[in-house]
């Protein structure tokens, strides 16, 4: 009787302890979400490769999807399966921008000024009304370097008004923009191609026809914004903290 006992005490403090057990969501666009095939397809999110960096502590529930605007992420319904799993003490990351821009798809396109802001508002007021930390992030660039070798924007008055927002409601923020900006301009026009997906004909059998991908990552590229993320999440004392390896 007493082993039962003991048994079931270690059971319900097993279920009491994985209940206040942190998330950290992730929502966003390709750029941080899974992709298929790891072990052979080049291409990695860099909110794949976050679990790595983090302790058994808290659990990541990566919900970013290829080709997800901060419209369509909603419309699909994909933030209802987040939201309903929201709880005091979790935290949202939230990373849209790069299909926001997409004129030609009314289900993406939003403009910056108004819808864009509004979702944005509204992920942080609905993540905020279940107890959770929103986390607000600018998109990361993409490697567009001129004949000069400047580094060209490509997200106009996205990153900017993700910045309003942050400051006007209070949000955690990293600058995934200027972080990714700096981490390109360092490795320069060619080593920067390590970071993303660039292979010539027949030197990667996952694309035997070659591949030239500038807004993507490799692992490299996931694994070195991963870390810039985290470096600064870090610094932002909002508790994520003391999870970070």
């Amino acid at each position: 009787m007493k082993n039962i006992l003991l048994i079931l005490s270690t059971v319900i403090s097993t279920l009491i302890l994985a209940q206040k057990k942190p998330t950290l969501f992730l929502i966003g666009d390709s750029t941080m979400a899974n992709k298929e095939n790891p072990d052979k397809n080049p291409e990695h999110g860099w909110g794949q490769v976050l679990p790595q960096f983090l302790t058994t502590g808290i659990e990541v529930q990566n919900h970013a999807m290829n080709g997800r605007s901060s419209k369509s992420f909603r419309t699909e319904g994909r933030w209802d399966k987040v939201e309903k799993q929201l709880k005091k003490g979790d935290f949202v990351v939230i990373q849209f921008g790069h299909n926001d821009q997409k004129l030609k798809d009314s289900t993406k396109f939003t403009n910056p000024h108004t819808q864009y802001r509004a979702n944005l508002e509204r992920y942080v007021n609905e993540t905020r009304a279940k107890g959770a930390i929103p986390i607000l992030m600018t998109s990361i660039v993409r490697r567009n370097f001129n004949e000069n070798g400047v580094l060209i924007d490509t997200h106009t008055d996205y990153p900017l008004v993700v910045r309003m927002v942050a400051n006007d409601m209070k949000v955690a923020f990293v600058d995934l923009q200027l972080l990714t900006e700096q981490m390109e301009i360092s490795n320069g026009p060619e080593k920067s191609k390590l970071l993303h997906l660039h292979f010539k004909e027949g030197e990667n059998p996952y694309y035997p026809k070659g591949k030239d991908d500038d807004t993507h990552l490799s692992k490299l590229g996931a694994e070195t914004v991963a870390k810039l993320a985290l470096k600064n999440l870090k610094s932002l004392k909002i508790g994520l903290e003391k999870y970070i390896k």
